[in-house]
This record gives structure tokens, sequence and C-alpha cells, in this order.
């Protein structure tokens, strides 16, 4: 059973989050949460990434798109909500180590969970956060005080440095080394930065956004082709090791 705690907040031009109480205390930063959207809506439940877990509490952030991310965003009372809590593989929180965090978007939602735990870990954490334009960062400075370094870009420079997200992490790792990377946003995006990645011997972990019809691994609607064959995403992830994937069959 769970419930919603609170209406839903924006958090900045479009993207809205959301507490739900999942009677759950543990979850793994990376899994996500698959909901299903009120009575009326006639669609599959939709998957968000776990933004943050608190006791029983998880928040997500999701980005308003079309049908179904509108309902959830018009909810205007507390109380119960379908959900399915908390689903997938996610990411492998390191010990004492140097870790590079690149998002792009509502892709930034998991990685600042991730961030926490790290932290906690004792891991230096580097940050990347980029975003379409200013009016699209939310929680900058949430996501600024869990980094050792934090660096923001914008594709139109209206905050931050002016740039693409693999182009900035480019230059971030010509003067840094890190133990691990990890990345979460536009296929494209991620495809770019996988590919940069490949210069060097760091390993890199892609929390993919795949359409998770079911979230449990039945219906085979979020297979994605690796080096190792076809994983589903919602089960074999959505945290995978970005190496692996053939990304020309996920990103033309």
């Amino acid at each position: 059973m769970a419930f919603l705690t609170d209406k839903p907040q924006e958090v900045c031009r479009d993207h809205y989050l959301l507490k739900i109480d999942i009677d759950q205390k543990n979850s793994s930063p990376g899994q996500f949460a698959n909901i299903k959207i009120g009575e009326n809506d006639p669609l599959l439940r939709r998957p968000f990434s776990i933004f943050n877990h608190n006791g029983n509490i998880i928040d997500i952030v999701f980005k308003v798109v079309g049908k179904g991310t509108t309902l959830l965003r018009d909810i205007n009372k507390t109380g119960y909500i379908d959900v399915i809590a908390p689903l997938g593989k996610g990411f492998t929180i390191t010990e004492n180590k140097k870790a590079l965090l690149i998002g792009g978007g509502v892709g930034n939602a998991p990685l600042y969970y991730l961030a926490k735990m790290l932290r906690n870990n004792k891991n230096e954490v580097h940050y990347l956060y980029a975003a379409k334009a200013k009016e699209f960062i939310f929680k900058k400075k949430e996501f600024k005080s869990l980094a050792d370094k934090f660096f923001l870009c914008t594709d139109d420079g209206s905050d931050g440095e002016k740039g693409l997200a693999g182009d900035v992490a480019l230059e971030i790792l010509q003067k840094e080394k890190y133990n691990i990377i990890y990345t979460c946003g536009p296929a494209i995006m991620m495809k770019n930065i996988v590919n940069i990645v490949q210069n060097f011997e760091t390993p890199i972990e892609v929390s993919l956004e795949n359409y998770f019809g079911c979230g449990i691994g039945l219906c085979y609607g979020c297979t994605v082709e690796t080096t190792d064959g076809m994983k589903r995403a919602c089960i074999n992830g959505p945290v995978l090791d970005g190496k692996k994937i053939l990304w020309d069959s996920l990103v033309q």
C-alpha cells in the first residue's frame, strides 16, 4: 500500500517532486517506482527514478511530457496511489573511491540519491549537472551540497558553462582521474559520454530511461542489446555497464 503524503511540488519549469510513503525503508540508488496514474488512465504503469529515500518516504522528480505525467501533476489530494517500488537493479556503491556523476535533465534525479549514498561511504564525489537552460535546473543547492566538486553546464549558457554534457565531461576527464563514472540522462547524451570514456580505463555505469511496460521482466518491452546478449532494462537494469551496451541499436 502506498500513499501520497503531499501534492506534487514544482521544482523548476515542467518538473515536479512527489513524496510517496511506500511502507518500505530499503532501496538502492538507481532503482525506480512503477506508477499507475489514476483510474481514468488507460495506459500502462510508468517508471520514475527514486530521487531520495528517507524512512518509508521516497521522492520522485518527474517532467511533464504527456497525458500520464500531466495527470500526475494535477493530482490535488493526498491518499492512496498505485505504486510498485522499489524495482530494478541500482548503481554499485563504492567505498573510499573518487567518482564522477554526470546527469542530464530529469536524468539528474537518481544521481542525487546516489551522491548521498556515495558520500555516506566516504567517496569523493564530483558532479556534473547538465540542463537545457537555467529554468530547467532543479534542487541545485541540494546537489551542490553533496559534491566535493560541482560542475554545471547549460546548452544555452544561461547558467554555468555553455556546452553539452559530453563536451564538458571530456574537459573534466582530461584534468581529473576517477575510479568510476555514473551517468543518467537522454540516451544520446549517455552514448556520447560512453564513447568518450572508452578512451579511458574508468568503468562507467548508466541508468537507462527506457519505457518499462510491466517493470518486472514479463513483457520484454524494454530489452537492450549488449555484448552479453539481450538484457531487460527493468530487471537486469535500469543500471547497466555502459561499455557493454550496443548503443547504435539503442540510439541512431
